[in-house]
Order: C-alpha cells, then structure tokens, then sequence
C-alpha cells in the first residue's frame, strides 16, 4: 500500500452524550456536535455504542447515519446483538473493540491472537454487508498478522500507551506505533490510529506516513469547553497537517 500525505480526521462524539445523559433530556445533541465537527473539518464522526449504553444510544446512531453528510464510524463490541444493529444501520465502517462494563474508556486493544468465538464471525457478516470493518488492536506485527488473517481489510492502533509514556518510554511507544503501521501497509491493510492524542502528541503520530485516519475524542470535547467545538478541531487539523507536511 502506497503511503498517502492525506490524513484523515474521525471526531468522537461520545462525549457529548455523556454531558447530555449526565442530566438527563436532550441537551447537549451529539447530532449537533457532529454536524458542527463536519463543517469545522472533520472528515468523518466516530460513535461508540456501548452494550450498556452509557453515553451513545441506539437512536443517536440512527440518527446520525440518517442525518449527518460524513462517513459514520460505529464503535462496537463483536457481538450479536451489535452486529445486528450495524447491519440494520449500515453505517460506513464500524470498528470492533474490546469493552468491559467497568473500565472508564476502551483500556486495550482487542485479543485477536485468542479471539472469541463470534469475533470472526462478526468481521464476515459485517463486510457481506457492505460495512467497512476496522479492528481496535495494539501495535504489533503478529496482531497485525492475525487481522489481516481474519479478513479485517482495515485496523485502528492503540496509541494509549505511546500518550501515557514520558521520555524516552514515549520514543519507544512511537517506534512500535511506526513499525506496525509500516507493516500494516505492506501486507494490504489501511491504518489508522487514536486513543489519547491530545496536541501535544498528535504531531509525532500524524507524521507516520502509512497511518491513514486519526480518531479522536475525548480531548477535542474537553477542549471545546473552553474554546468551542469548532475552534479545537481546527487546532487539531493544524497540527495534523503541520505534521503531515501541509498536506
């Protein structure tokens, strides 16, 4: 796979439905926040729906796919019941993660070395139905393998660790984060990449020219309470393609 200057950026609105759901009612619309996101430049909106719907709802989705003009990116567990929401949806790509009712954000990347029993089957029924599968999977080169052996024509790196890291911890992070989406591209897989980036990590990540995508959230809602929604993602689009060398 030919390295490519665009880089692409998803929007995770996740977080806006934490807000709203925190009070309960309708206020603040994750619709709204998309749209916002789109005409500040994202180039497509990430939502998670969450088996025990803590912040996305079904009809968030729903909506979403029916209303916003960019590519909508489901975050989901490989579970029949979400595999069938998806393919009832059909949003442009979903992207399997592991989930755990108790961890606070997505901790890992999936097990694809000893995956579960539904997990191939949920990447063959979401591509027969036209749905562009992604799998959420730490940077390495046998989890790579695996994927592209589960017929996944699309994965998203993990970079938590690279974000947490300090020092020369972070350096070696960044090199694993490299090396993985090198190897990606040479056995035919697009990457991309999110979990944590914030401006001050964006740049390094960014700059990998066989990562295609950069999903990201949480730090661009934060922000938005202090300069709004559209302002933080048009930093984040500067950094990225400061990065990427003006693409």
């Amino acid at each position: 796979m030919t390295p490519d200057k665009t880089l692409r950026l998803g929007v995770n609105i996740d977080h806006v439905a934490t807000l709203r759901n925190a009070r309960g009612g309708g206020l603040p619309d994750p619709l709204r926040a998309a749209a916002l996101a789109v005409a500040a430049g994202a180039d497509g909106i990430t939502a998670h729906l969450r088996e025990d719907r803590r912040h996305i709802k079904d009809a968030d989705i729903v909506r979403l796919k029916a209303e916003i003009p960019a590519p909508l990116n489901m975050e989901m567990a490989a579970t029949p019941e979400m595999v069938e929401i998806a393919l009832a949806t059909r949003p442009h790509a979903c992207c399997l993660v592991p989930e755990n009712r108790a961890e606070r954000t997505t901790e890992g990347g999936l097990a694809v070395l000893t995956p579960g029993p539904f997990l191939a089957e949920a990447v063959a029924a979401l591509g027969r139905g036209g749905i562009r599968v992604s799998l959420f999977v730490e940077p390495d080169v046998k989890v790579l393998d695996a994927c592209k052996a589960l017929g996944a024509p699309v994965v998203e790196l993990h970079t938590g660790a690279y974000c947490e890291a300090q020092g020369a911890a972070r350096q070696a992070e960044l090199a694993r984060i490299a090396a993985a989406a090198a190897h990606a591209a040479a056995i035919g897989l697009e990457c991309h990449a999110g979990h944590g980036l914030d401006y001050e990590t964006v740049g390094a990540v960014a700059a990998i020219p066989t990562i295609r995508e950069l999903n990201i959230g949480h730090f661009l809602i934060g922000e938005a309470v202090f300069v709004g929604l559209a302002e933080a993602i048009a930093g984040m689009r500067r950094r990225m393609d400061a990065a990427r060398g003006g693409a």
